[in-house]
């Protein structure tokens, strides 16, 4: 079993993949699909789209938030194909990270030259 720095790892490494293979100016749900294609072929198990219900109190409400990858049940990944990333986009993901009880995510715009600028590990 893999840690979950192990995972993240290979979550970036896979991005990376991805978007040299690629470059920016695509739509969000193509990085999706070929992400999650790499992650699956590199070994992860990997839920896509996977719901994410909002629990208050003792009522569960299932209000339509996706994650749109979560890696081996503990790495979320948020993707993006944006201008540039804003405080909202960081918002989503703490919000998911908390709802889900991970404590790591990887927030990714790949509508950027370079990758790296577009990467940011979340921390919980």
């Amino acid at each position: 079993m893999m840690n979950i720095e192990e995972v993240f790892k290979k979550v970036l490494d896979c991005s990376f993949r991805v978007h040299s293979a690629l470059g920016p100016g695509l739509l969000e749900s193509a990085y999706e699909e070929c992400l999650y294609y790499e992650l699956i072929q590199s070994g992860l198990k990997v839920d896509k789209q996977k719901p994410l219900p909002l629990v208050y109190k003792e009522v569960k409400l299932d209000v339509g938030y996706r994650v749109d990858l979560l890696v081996e049940n503990c790495v979320i990944v948020e993707l993006k194909s944006v201008e540039a990333l804003c405080d909202i986009h960081l918002a989503i993901i703490l919000t998911y990270l908390k709802l889900s009880g991970c404590k790591l995510g990887l927030l990714a715009n790949f509508n950027v030259q370079h990758l790296k600028d577009g990467i940011k590990r979340v921390i919980l």
